[in-house]
């Protein structure tokens, strides 16, 4: 890799909403970005043209999973996670403490990192910050995440400052992990942790940023919390990152999510939904969320979504992807995942525009305006 990452802030609406630019060694990513999820080194069923012509300008890979298969240092002697993917544009890995988190009761955290036992075949394993930077650079990720703690909802305060901290001394550590000092090209983001606690956000912020990350990430949300409360902590806590550095919100993904999350400043996402939800029959639809699987569709002549770009909806009826599914044919899977993911990147771009021409609230308004009656 040559050069340097580095974000640009183009633009700010008068709501907040923030339009973008980060710029790796392997492309240039127009923000508010939304990451496809190749967990495994793949986004399920498709192929990397078919998610690139989507749109997608950056995926995410986790380390966790490649970790424990193929293993990383399998992916660094085919070349690298881009080579062995076939993908040429930039990749963002998480840490693994998602993984930490949801796989709780196979798990013990110390100061020194995580013992856990792997998931696939019951093997003891370790993960510190450390060798989650270590394992991030073998697989030569663009992006790497630093490894954190990331508790539950509800969690007693204590617990919450305790895990904060805990988080905060991790983040050292992998910092002072990156080899050659950084000056490979690749990224580094701290996670503000913190729970739903606002003095608790801020504290881990300034800790953050007085260690100096190239990005800020808010983990700790979607965790089980009611909208709402995530909705309370959207509103400061971007706030409290800085202004000149990209700012991620891990993990959340519903559409009207992401909207209000653009509104309160942030800049990347991810989430598995509109892949996982295509595989259960539902399509985000700029009237809101459907089910394809329901017996009303099936003698639609129609598209899902008739202003749609993506294959699915160009070529195929409503009825075909019905009977697809009910068939438990892999096609349907394949035009539904890949209807989603042309949804999700179609909303971003959409996004960025009206952020460009400072209409984001008109936008907004819009947005919700048309989904009434979204059951989703």
């Amino acid at each position: 890799m040559s050069g340097r990452f580095s974000f640009d802030l183009l633009h700010t609406d008068p709501t907040g909403a923030r339009r973008g630019r980060l710029n790796t060694p392997r492309g240039v990513v127009e923000t508010p970005a939304f990451m496809p999820v190749g967990t495994v080194a793949t986004v399920k069923s498709m192929d990397p043209d078919e998610v690139q012509a989507s749109g997608a300008g950056i995926l995410l890979a986790n380390t966790y999973h490649l970790f424990l298969r193929p293993g990383h240092e399998i992916v660094a002697r085919l070349g690298g996670l881009h080579r062995f993917m076939q993908w040429a544009g930039p990749i963002l890995t998480d840490s693994g403490g998602y993984q930490v988190f949801s796989l709780s009761s196979l798990r013990k955290i110390s100061e020194e990192g995580v013992a856990f036992r792997s998931h696939l075949d019951g093997s003891a394993r370790f993960l510190s910050p450390e060798i989650a930077v270590h394992i991030q650079e073998q697989l030569d990720s663009d992006i790497l995440m630093q490894l954190d703690e990331c508790p539950p909802h509800p969690a007693e305060r204590g617990y919450l400052a305790r895990s904060m901290e805990l988080s905060l001394r991790w983040a050292a550590r992998c910092k002072a992990a990156r080899s050659q000092g950084g000056e490979d090209g690749r990224a580094l983001f701290g996670i503000m942790q913190g729970g739903m606690e606002r003095d608790l956000r801020r504290a881990s912020a300034e800790g953050l940023i007085e260690i100096g990350f190239d990005g800020y990430a808010l983990g700790g949300l979607s965790v089980g919390e009611p909208k709402a409360l995530m909705a309370e902590v959207l509103s400061y806590a971007p706030g409290f990152l800085p202004v000149d550095r990209p700012r991620y919100l891990m993990g959340v993904g519903k559409p009207e999510d992401l909207v209000m999350a653009v509104g309160s400043g942030v800049d990347m996402f991810d989430c598995v939904l509109p892949t996982r939800n295509a595989r259960n029959g539902q399509l985000f639809t700029r009237r809101g969320a459907i089910n394809v699987k329901s017996a009303r569709f099936r003698e639609d002549p129609g598209p899902a979504d008739p202003e749609c770009r993506c294959p699915a909806c160009r070529r195929f009826s409503l009825a075909y992807l019905h009977h697809l599914f009910r068939a438990k044919e892999l096609l349907g899977h394949r035009l539904m995942t890949l209807h989603n993911l042309y949804y999700y990147q179609d909303l971003m771009a959409e996004m960025r525009a009206a952020v460009a021409e400072d209409r984001f609230e008109s936008f907004r308004q819009i947005f919700h305006a048309r989904r009434e009656g979204d059951t989703a």
